[in-house]
């Protein structure tokens, strides 16, 4: 691993940015696990920072991993998508009926192409897309070409869940902006005149249910913002109940391995200490044989020396003529 302009404890580059971007590419399945060692890799080069970046990386769904490895394998498909994102953008701003329909065209065909894109490439890396992912991603594309936000999202490669895009994106197409660019008075020929309100009641200003209907998608919004905050809080702690039952898993490998070392070890004492019973009795038996062997030749050298005095008495004896 490398980080630009960062050096390891030992001296090689680490650039955590390109870690990052791996991990994002990384099947979900094995996400979890492979955060883990290039965090304890960046923890080992002495970088403390870095690897708490990379453990507090979440996991994304199948179609957020789908997403990121589309970016990441198709870059030149991916920048022509968000190419298209700013030139439609810009013609609804400036509601240019011709560029609508000429982009809304393209819009289709082009998330059509990429959404198999990414299904292929998501199968080729072992990981088929439900229907529903595929949607997912189909409307994560969407929500690149309609919102500036969403592309500086996919652009950066690390989705962890699926982006949605304005529902009035997906609903209006060349036609609708094209009424959009009309007068008023072109939008309301040929329909029926408005029946007069009844008696004693008023009509609605059409500037208070713009406001009611503006209230409502507000409304509409911010719970659509708390579910998938919800649903994201989720995501979390099920990812940490995984990684606490991986490291309790873990763990219990460990006393298991640890318990079955002591048992070893154990074995081995018990094995050297009668091991060193009988080097002692065996020594105790060496140490009596040696003293027993000392004293018989002790009493050896004295009979001996009583032998050889003997011998000199009768030679002397003998030449004595005695």
């Amino acid at each position: 691993m490398q980080r630009k302009g960062g050096r390891g404890k030992h001296g090689e580059e680490f650039d955590v940015e390109a870690v990052l971007d791996e991990l994002y590419t990384t099947p979900p399945p094995g996400f979890v696990a492979r955060r883990e060692e290039l965090a304890a890799a960046a923890r080992t080069a002495g970088r403390a920072e870095d690897s708490r970046r990379i453990r507090a990386a979440r996991r994304p769904t199948l179609a957020a991993w789908a997403a990121n490895l589309l970016l990441r394998r198709e870059p030149g498909d991916s920048r022509r998508l968000l190419e298209l994102g700013e030139g439609l953008r810009e013609a609804y701003r400036t509601l240019d009926p011709a560029a609508l329909k000429d982009l809304s065209a393209q819009r289709r065909r082009i998330v059509a192409v990429l959404a198999r894109q990414a299904a292929r490439l998501a199968e080729e890396a072992g990981h088929r897309l439900s229907a529903a992912a595929q949607q997912e991603v189909s409307a994560t594309l969407h929500a690149v070409l309609a919102d500036p936000g969403a592309a500086q999202q996919w652009a950066a490669g690390r989705l962890t869940g699926a982006l949605d895009p304005p529902s009035e994106f997906l609903s209006s197409g060349p036609d609708a902006a094209t009424a959009t660019a009309r007068p008023k008075a072109t939008r309301t020929a040929g329909r029926p005149a408005k029946k007069p309100a009844k008696a004693g009641t008023s009509p609605v200003p059409e500037d208070e249910l713009a406001e009611r209907r503006r209230v409502r998608q507000e409304q509409l919004a911010k719970a659509r913002a708390a579910a998938e905050e919800a649903e994201r809080r989720l995501r979390d702690r099920r990812e940490e109940a995984a990684e606490a039952q991986e490291s309790l898993t873990r763990a219990g490998d460990r006393r298991d391995e640890a318990r079955r070392e002591v048992e070893a070890a154990e074995r081995r004492l018990h094995t050297a200490r009668e091991a060193l019973e009988e080097a002692d009795r065996t020594g105790r038996e060496a140490e009596e044989r040696h003293r027993s062997a000392t004293d018989a030749r002790t009493a050896a050298e004295r009979e001996a020396r009583a032998a050889a005095q003997e011998v000199r008495r009768l030679e002397g004896r003998t030449r004595r003529g005695e």
